[in-house]
This record gives C-alpha cells, structure tokens and sequence, in this order.
C-alpha cells in the first residue's frame, strides 16, 4: 500500500513536471495564479531572443520573470500587447508565423500559420491589434512557388479574430501598397500603414486614405531628396502615439551640390486618440537611430539609439544630449512614466538608462541575441 501511495506521488510529480514543460515557459516566482493577481496593474517589458523565446520582464525591478517557448525559428519577433496587457502576439518563425502568449504563465492561447500549399507567405515587421482585442492584423507578401518560378502576388492585410485561438486562420483580406512593414491601429479602429507613403486602411470596408505623402510628398525634387523612412521596430505604446521617423537631404545650391547641401532627420507622430499627424523635420543628421520614443512627460522630446543614445529637442530641432553605448543597439523604448529608457536589439543585453542625464543605470541579460526583435510595454489591466 505505501509502495503503491509512493508510486503514484512520483508519477504524479512527474506528470506536473511534464505538464510545466508542454507550457514552453520557464517561470520564477509565485505560482500563476497569485502571481497574475499580483500582476495587475504592473508594468512589463516584452522582447524575444535567440533560440526562440518570448520575455517577460518586471520594470519595477527589472528582472527577467519568464521566458516562453516560441514555436519554429526566430524571426522576425515583431511583438504586439492586447489592450489589457494580457497576451503578447508575436511575429516569428521567419516572419511567417503568428502565436499567442498569456504573458502571466506563458499559455499559448493563439497561433496562426499563414503559408499553406505551394503558397509561401511573409510579414515583414507588420502586427497590430485593434482596440478592443478582438481583430489581429498584419500585411501579408504571399508567393506562388511553382516548380520553375516564383509567381509574387498582391500584398494585402489580412485580418484575424483573436478568439479563434489556435490554428486560427484569417477571416478577411484586404489589397494594400508594397513595402509596408510598420502597422499601428487608432482608436477609430483604422489601421496604419507605413510604406511609401503613410496611410490608414478601414478594417470593416478596405477603405485607404493617405495620412501623410512621403515618397510622393509634394516639395520640388530640385530642393529636397524624397524621404526615406525608417519603419522597423514600433514604439509608441506608453504615450497611444505611432510614429515614423525619415531621412531627408535639402538642397541649397543645385540637386547634388553636398557641400551646401542639409542633411535631416524627420518625424511622422499620429496621436492615435485623434488621429492627428505631426510631420516635421526634427534634428540635423548627425547621429543614426532606426526608431524614436516620445517622453511621457513632455512631447518636445523624443529619444533615439544606435551606437549611442541621443536626446533631441523638437522645438528646437536641437540634439541636447548624447551618451556612448557599450555597442550598437536597434531598438528602444520607456516607461510609462518617463522614469526608464530601455536599449535593446542586436545583442543578447538590454541597456537601462537615466532618461535625464542619459547615464547607464542598469542591464539586463538574456540568453540570446534579439537582432531585430521590438521592445514593447505592457500593463496588466
């Protein structure tokens, strides 16, 4: 009887420890459920890195909390929160795949894979979610593989339904432009575009309308070089803003005398409450960013990262102050309060930085390189 009771204790000890590995997620910490009621109204930061792992990680603390086991191969890890902070889609298996998180204890509770057949299927950077957490959406470059060519088809965004959970496929298409990597949703439910030109696209009707002409702005070619815009990681998120930055080159003598030339950084900034677009040139080219943050606390300043971390005034078109990294970074964003700058992307460390003096105060360290993974915030509603 005791060898029997012994027997089943191991067996089931081992079932639970089997159970927590299916899960695909290291957790530390309290157990799920006193954890998430402990959760609420927290702040997280979410990235993903090599082999193939979703983080969560507390900003009040900074520490890594869990890692979630993302199916297939990394890449190219773009990352969206719903609006309750709850689940954390990610963009993966060589942009081709799309699963779902419960950031709290790492249950998938969401996947889609999009190529099917013959018909090879990519999201380059694209993934939003819609305000109320019931649509996903992202722009799909699908291609024809035959056995003696490649037959590129129409871009288009597909639209998915959260609540279909697993093995959801996509409910409606919609044609868009080419190049599109960028996405972002508004309050009125529209979905941003950012390719050529920054659009927005109705969801329910497949209605476009430009927000903001780039590649087809309206100044002459003889004074100014069409912008280039920089739509990688998205940030935004702790301020409800998207936003686009661009380079630009203004000619003061004839098109291509560099010696009189201007070279600029530019912004596009959509408050996504009332779909107000800012579209300004910003600071003097002098140090490279792919992507910029706004300061919670006062919007003249944004925040920007590559080989260093710089701090730029809008106002006065105006960098105020710079600092050295330790490396180049991709990717970076802030807390919702303005206390935190978090660096990342590239490499296998998140850089922590004072947002007033710029000072390195802190890192964190994951297991892997995150290349061209986002750095989101989420907040447990």
């Amino acid at each position: 009887m005791k060898l029997n009771k012994l027997f089943r204790t191991r067996v089931l000890a081992l079932s639970v420890a089997a159970a927590g590995l299916l899960t695909g997620c290291a957790v530390t910490g309290p157990d799920a459920a006193s954890s998430a009621a402990a959760e609420v109204g927290k702040e997280y930061l979410l990235t993903a890195s090599r082999p193939n792992l979703l983080h969560v990680i507390d900003v009040e603390s900074d520490k890594l909390l869990r890692s979630c086991k993302v199916p297939g191969i990394f890449g190219s890890n773009s990352i969206v929160s719903s609006p309750d902070g709850r689940i954390a889609y990610v963009l993966t298996n060589k942009w081709e795949d799309i699963y779902g998180f419960d950031i709290r204890n790492c249950e998938q509770v969401f996947s889609a894979k999009q190529s099917f057949a013959n018909v090879q299927v990519k999201s380059i950077i694209s993934l939003a979610i819609s305000p109320d957490g019931k649509q996903l959406y992202t722009v799909q470059n699908p291609v024809v593989k035959h056995s003696d060519r490649f037959e590129v088809q129409q871009p288009r965004l597909a639209i998915f339904h959260t609540e279909d959970g697993l093995n959801a496929k996509a409910k409606q298409f919609y044609p868009v432009d080419r190049r599109i990597t960028k996405i972002g949703t508004m309050d009125n439910g529209e979905v941003i575009l950012g390719g050529a030109d920054l659009k927005a696209i109705n969801p329910q009707t497949g209605e476009v309308r430009v927000l903001q002409k780039l590649q087809n702005w309206d100044r002459p070619a003889d004074k100014w070089v069409a912008p280039d815009a920089f739509a990688m990681q998205a940030q935004g998120e702790h301020v409800g803003e998207y936003i686009l930055p661009y380079f630009t080159v203004k000619w003061n003598g004839e098109p291509g005398d560099m010696e009189n030339a201007e070279f600029w950084w530019g912004m596009n900034r959509i408050d996504l409450a009332s779909g107000e677009v800012e579209h300004r040139e910003l600071v003097p080219f002098e140090f490279i960013f792919f992507n910029l943050v706004t300061d919670p606390n006062n919007s003249d300043i944004v925040y920007g990262a590559f080989n260093n971390v710089a701090k730029h005034s809008i106002s006065q078109q105006k960098t105020l102050a710079t600092a050295d990294l330790d490396h180049t970074y991709y990717t970076i964003n802030m807390t919702r309060d303005g206390s935190k700058l978090y660096i990342g992307g590239t490499s296998s460390d998140i850089s922590i930085h004072d947002p007033h003096t710029l000072k390195k105060v802190g890192s964190i360290q994951l297991p892997g390189d995150m290349s061209t993974a986002d750095l989101r915030i989420a907040k447990l509603q």
